[in-house]
């Protein structure tokens, strides 16, 4: 049995995954409210950890803190960064980069300082994800900001012209799994 989180950030997000959760338990935990459960022999521990970097960053922390986590997976919505990516498919982020930080001198533009530029999401359940029609593998974007127009994805594929996807938490939350040599899975 391992014991998977499940972090996401939104409401709408959350409420999707609880019903699929056996024996559910609802606890507080640091101002957060962790819900555990059991799903096809594993231990699920889902938790809403709220929009943007720093809201991610620290709810990972503090559930990584409290569980033992042989897996986090980090699920939810994301704006699409590639024309080959369409609305409702998944995007495995194989590598998960921060659009929007430059430490300075020393470092590559998303490269957060002491980090690879590229985090990973765990190989083994990468390939756990079947291929297929809906299905795109490769690089997700994180940054600050709410992407919603042309110019702003142009901004980030100039930067990462492999980019798929854009959202608001990957990379803070793969950045603290890098931290804390947990697995890390990223679908959105």
């Amino acid at each position: 049995m391992k014991r998977i989180a499940v972090i996401v950030a939104m409401q709408k997000e959350l409420k999707m995954i609880l019903p699929l959760l056996d024996n559910l338990q609802e606890n507080e935990i640091a101002d957060y409210i962790m819900y555990s459960g059991e799903l096809q022999g594993n231990e699920i521990v889902v938790m809403q950890c709220g929009i943007g970097k720093v809201n991610s960053a620290i709810a990972t922390m503090v559930l990584l803190q409290q569980f033992d986590i042989d897996l986090v997976i980090n699920t939810g919505v994301a704006g699409g960064a590639d024309k080959q990516v369409n609305v409702m498919d998944v995007v495995v982020g194989s590598n998960i980069a921060y659009h929007d930080v430059w430490c300075g001198p020393g470092t590559e533009y998303g490269q957060a300082h002491g980090c690879p530029k590229y985090f990973e999401s765990d190989p083994s359940y990468v390939s756990m994800v079947p291929d297929g029609a809906g299905i795109h593998k490769g690089l997700i974007c994180s940054g600050d900001k709410f992407i919603s127009s042309i110019s702003e994805v142009e901004k980030i594929k100039s930067d990462f012209p492999e980019a798929l996807a854009v959202d608001m938490e990957s990379a803070s939350i793969a950045q603290i799994c890098f931290y804390k040599n947990v697995s890390l899975l990223v679908m959105r």
